[in-house]
């Protein structure tokens, strides 16, 4: 009687399952793009920017006044400026002019935009109307404004139970109230416009979890939709600053520094001292200077709001 064997099973190697993708690339995988691709932008930033302002630095030490060849006359111009009082008036104008400009449009921008976010009736068409002055250039926008006001056969002219004798440009305090408004319904819909994007960019989650506490539509504007809205507060905030700075059109054409020097703020000196006065030394130093200020402002504004620390409120972004 034979006995049979069996044989030993073969060894079990390793399973060969499903072959598995490899991970794609994310986006902290991915390299940069080179500087290949900045470059255009950086030349085009350096011609028209970077060499223009240090052009504008060197002339500031410099005496000419367009004709011949520059003279070197270290820092005469900017002590001149120092001791000029109509230097130093435009200086506090244009701070003025700048800080009605942040009271007034910040809380009317937000608002506008707050509910230009939401899904009222009619709400795309009273947009569109809204923000037609933005669509318009500063020089159009002074000239019409220019016109409507004229105290000769402007409104002012058939208002006089309102305007009084009409001539809201011959005293300081209405030709600024006159500059502030004008600012205001020109530069108001832009600002709106980036609270708008901003308010539709709040997670709709955190609108909801308060209707569940029973918090109402005042409460979830001043505790979620005000908070949500910072980051884009200080970008309009700083935006309205180095605007303010700079206005020279509308002072141009409404006022013309008047009555008097009144109105008479820095970019509009620095328009009057260099291409009136055919002193580009002494513009020069006034153009450098509003720059710096411009600059530091902005710095400082970033600075104190811990702008450059903040994190995106969207969702699922860190």
């Amino acid at each position: 009687m034979t006995t049979q064997t069996k044989s030993a099973p073969p060894a079990a190697g390793p399973r060969k399952g499903p072959r598995r993708r490899p991970p794609a690339p994310s986006a902290t995988t991915v390299g940069r793009p080179g500087f290949a691709w900045a470059l255009p932008a950086a030349v085009f930033f350096a011609l028209f920017a970077i060499v223009p302002l240090i052009m504008v630095a060197v002339l500031s030490f410099m005496s000419w006044d367009g004709i011949g060849s520059p003279q070197f006359v270290g820092t005469d111009n900017w002590s001149r400026l120092m001791d000029d009082p109509v230097m130093l008036e435009s200086i506090w104008l244009t701070l003025l002019l700048t800080v009605l400009g942040v009271v007034i449009q910040t809380p009317l921008s937000i608002v506008l935009g707050v509910w230009a976010a939401g899904h009222q009736r009619n709400r795309a068409v009273l947009s569109v109307i809204y923000f037609i002055p933005l669509l318009l250039s500063a020089t159009a926008v002074s000239v019409l404004w220019r016109a409507l006001l004229d105290p000769n056969f402007g409104i002012p002219a058939d208002a006089t139970w309102l305007f009084g004798d009409g001539n809201l440009f011959g005293e300081q305090a209405t030709a600024i109230g006159v500059l502030a408004f004008v600012s205001t319904w020109q530069f108001t819909p832009f600002h709106t416009l980036i609270y708008q994007g901003a308010a539709r960019a709040v997670p709709q989650v955190l609108y909801q979890a308060a209707e569940i506490d029973g918090a109402g539509r005042y409460r979830q504007f001043f505790h979620i939709t005000l908070p949500q809205l910072r980051n884009s507060m200080i970008t309009s905030m700083i935006l309205m600053i180095v605007g303010g700075l700079t206005t020279f059109e509308t002072v141009l054409i409404l006022t013309q520094g008047g009555p008097g020097t009144d109105t008479t703020i820095s970019a509009y000196y620095m328009y009057d001292k260099a291409f009136k006065g055919f002193d580009f030394g002494a513009g020069s130093a006034i153009a450098l200077a509003l720059v710096v200020a411009a600059t530091i402002i902005s710095l400082i504004v970033v600075r104190v709001s811990g702008y450059d620390k903040m994190r995106s409120t969207m969702e699922g972004v860190s």
